[in-house]
């Protein structure tokens, strides 16, 4: 995408006649569906000028003209971009950052960064050298014609052109000398040498034609981290970083030189999902090891981590580990040099666990371990990808944290998006669908991310096999092009079937799909173990989840929303039903439930390099989804406010599934509430306080409640003779008996065919608790 492309003789001419502006604002509108800040507009006023001058001076005539080309997979945009051929009849494209700065400070101990006045303050930005390598990498990365048998010819420059040239200082401080000379900086005094160039490059025209081998060029496929970890690890340049990559890069590195006398820092990169916060990291990796210095990646996701340790090599697997690394009994304070913790959101209260020595217990919150070890601990982190209530690292933590160990506190934000096609709209209108911010966004119909809905998971997972094929086809060697994945909303067998396949859980009408290996249980011939799901091929015959997704990319993914996410048509707001979840630990956490499944949605939605493909279990919620898309049956209307029942559905009311209740504690205690059974309405009396109970046994089985049987019971401290009641017995035994009275005493009374079972006296202290009124049954998905 660009905001203007033309000719030379009409871009001069459109100048000319203060045109130019307002074609840009028009543009920017219709291709982003928003103003362009004033700023930007200003530096288009200010400087687009400039290039008028630089073609009039050279006299180009026959020359075509992109001015904000936004890079592949990314949003940066480039400023301008000169099409045509020199004397050879080569094809040449001329780069031009163009830079309003008239003051910079050289900043020698800290890499490629100078310090100058831009966004209404003093900040550290990258040199602007820096700047255009990072886009020429990225363009030679994607544009297919750059390696054709006979390849396009890329010219990178930057033209400061209100800066006055000072000898091996600012811009030109002889620390800059072997960027510049690469990636060479013009200002206002060498407009003519700039002309010059130019014209050398692109003076035999035909720049309409290389414009359109540019733009018509094919796209390589999009490189995914996992893939090319090898290459990182080993220092190889595989990731161009731009902007704000570069400055997260060069805070990290300037801390690590100056904590070498022992002051401790503390750095947080906030970032949303695929915006580089690994890429980042393991580059720091690989540059922190070759200094020779004690470092160390961290993150607790064990299939990324398998997925790293298995394709770098023995001796970097030794660099890559979990979170539980780093506890007292085997670590020294500021032993290590550097710790990098990605995901740093999954960081637990603790590390100790079922496998932990008793020697190597402690007391001490992870958190605390992690800045305890190192000089320089880095934390890469999305507060908006927390998916479990036992993880509960954020940015506040880390920072009071840092505060007890008198650390230093430094903090960027990643911005640019390098998933999902580079689309920061589809993040933005992601988090505005699922309810993250207010503002309400529509997707629109031209966003390059590839995002379909499907009427059936088999047509979906069709899809998906066909872009692994392709894929594949491409790539032989590969074979993690597609996945599929789906809320936690169906149970999870750990154990073969009869026939010693995988059970199929996923069912969803005549749909059926084994979840990745349970880790109880021996992959059959032909599947993986639950952790190589995504990154070996044979996982795109399982269905994965968030803790197997999580941290991975893959060309398409597929995702089946599960009831487990609702629209309410009262709040016109999607809203987490915990009824439908199948996972245990999201259950048990009722208050953040709602916050944890958007956030897993969230970061499944955003696996997809290139599109994202899927089906709604729940047709309310695809509804609402289909009423966010531009041009969609549903986008200019809004769902119904008020639901209209048919009067053959029943009106629903939740009532509390609960456990034994010990220490005599009533059955209602919030502590016993197991899970909530939708029952009809019809059946509760008002004003009466209801509670559902699970049978066990077969002491009942002739009063027709038999083992495993759900029954309602209304609330009550009193039996009369016939009732069937819910006794508590000793302070923490729980029975459903037949209550009677004999030589006016009470009894408990079973009706079993069972001989075992015997009358029960009950003793003082012992209370009833519950009136049976009937057994419902679960309806098994």
């Amino acid at each position: 995408m660009l905001i203007y492309k033309s000719d030379g003789v009409t871009f001069v001419n459109n100048i000319r006649e203060n045109k130019l502006t307002s074609l840009m604002v028009d543009s920017f509108k219709s291709s982003f569906g928003r103003e362009p800040g004033q700023s930007e507009v200003n530096s288009w006023r200010n400087s687009l000028p400039k290039i008028k001058d630089i073609i009039e001076i050279a006299d180009l005539k026959d020359i075509n003209v992109a001015l904000e080309y936004e890079v592949p997979y990314n949003q940066n945009r480039i400023d301008c971009l000169l099409f045509g051929r020199d004397e050879k009849n080569i094809d040449n494209i001329v780069l031009i950052e163009l830079k309003q700065w008239t003051n910079v400070k050289e900043l020698e101990d800290v890499g490629n960064f100078v310090e100058t006045y831009v966004g209404g303050k003093t900040r550290v930005v990258p040199h602007p050298s820096q700047q255009i390598k990072g886009y020429e990498g990225y363009l030679k990365s994607f544009i297919a014609e750059f390696e054709n048998t006979e390849p396009l010819f890329l010219f990178s420059c930057v033209y400061c052109h209100n800066y006055l040239k000072k000898e091996n200082r600012g811009i030109f401080a002889p620390t800059y000398n072997e960027l510049i000379k690469n990636y060479p900086v013009y200002t206002e005094s060498d407009t003519v040498f700039l002309a010059e160039k130019i014209k050398r490059l692109l003076d035999k025209g035909n720049g309409f034609e290389v414009f359109n081998r540019f733009m018509q060029s094919s796209i390589t496929p999009s490189k995914k981290l996992l893939e090319n970890v090898s290459k990182i690890i080993s220092n190889e340049a595989v990731f161009s970083l731009l902007n704000e990559q570069l400055v997260a890069k060069n805070i990290i590195w300037s801390k690590i030189n100056r904590t070498q006398n022992n002051k401790k820092s503390v750095i947080i990169v906030h970032g949303g999902p695929g915006t580089g916060k690994s890429v980042i990291a393991l580059n720091i990796l690989a540059e922190a090891a070759k200094r020779k210095l004690k470092v160390f990646y961290a993150c607790k996701s064990k299939p990324f981590v398998s997925g790293l340790s298995n394709l770098v090599g023995r001796e970097a697997e030794k660099l890559i580990s979990n979170l539980n690394r780093f506890i007292p009994s085997k670590v020294k304070e500021n032993e290590g040099d550097v710790v990098l913790i990605d995901e740093a959101h999954r960081i637990g209260k603790t590390s100790n666990n079922q496998f932990t020595r008793r020697d190597d217990r402690t007391d001490m919150p992870q958190i605390d371990q992690i800045i305890r070890f190192a000089k320089t601990s880095v934390f890469f982190i999305d507060d908006m990808q927390n998916i479990r209530s036992l993880e509960i690292g954020s940015a506040d933590l880390i920072r009071e944290t840092a505060k007890i160990f008198g650390c230093s506190i430094d903090e960027v934000t990643l911005e640019t998006q390098f998933r999902c096609m580079g689309s920061n709209d589809y993040l933005k209108w992601l988090e505005s669908t699922l309810g993250y911010i207010p503002e309400k966004r529509i997707l629109s119909k031209t966003d390059k991310f590839d995002f379909k809905i499907f009427d059936s998971p088999k047509e979906l997972y069709s899809a998906l096999l066909e872009k692994e094929k392709q894929g594949i086809k491409n790539n032989p060697e590969k074979g993690n092009f597609a996945r599929l994945v789906a809320g936690f909303c169906w149970p999870w067998s750990q154990k073969l079937d009869s026939n010693g396949e995988l059970v199929k859980d996923v069912k969803i009408g005549d749909f059926s799909m084994p979840w990745e290996t349970h880790d109880k249980i021996t992959p059959p011939t032909g599947y993986v173990k639950w952790y190589e799901w995504a990154y070996k091929k044979e996982g795109i015959k399982q269905v994965g989840c968030i803790y197997t997704a999580q941290g991975f990319e893959f060309d398409y993914i597929g995702v089946i929303v599960g009831n487990d996410l609702v629209y309410n048509s009262k709040t016109d707001q999607l809203e987490g039903n915990i009824l439908a979840t199948a996972d245990p630990m999201l259950r048990r956490n009722r208050e953040n439930f709602e916050k944890h499944v958007k956030n897993i949605y969230r970061v499944l939605f955003s696996r997809g390099m290139k599109g994202c493909y899927v089906y709604f279990v729940n047709k309310e919620t695809e509804l609402f989804f289909k009423s966010r898309i531009e041009n969609t049956f549903y986008a200019d209307k809004s769902i119904s406010k008020e639901k209209i029942l048919s009067p053959y559905v029943k009106e629903m009311i939740e009532i509390p599934l609960v456990g034994s209740a010990p220490c005599g504690e009533p059955l209602l205690g919030e502590n016993n509430i197991e899970e909530i059974i939708m029952v009809e309405k019809s059946k509760i009396r008002p004003g009466t306080k209801y509670f559902i109970i699970k049978a066990i046994g077969d002491s009942m089985n002739m009063a027709g409640i038999k083992d495993g049987d759900l029954v309602l019971c209304r609330y009550s401290e009193k039996g009369e003779t016939g009732d069937k009641v819910v006794a508590l017995l000793g302070g923490e035994n729980v029975t459903i008996k037949m209550y009677d009275k004999k030589d006016g005493k009470r009894i408990l009374l079973p009706k079993s065919t069972n001989s075992i079972h015997k009358p029960i006296i009950p003793n003082e202290g012992d209370i009833v608790q519950g009136i049976v009124q009937e057994v419902i049954k679960r309806i098994e998905n």
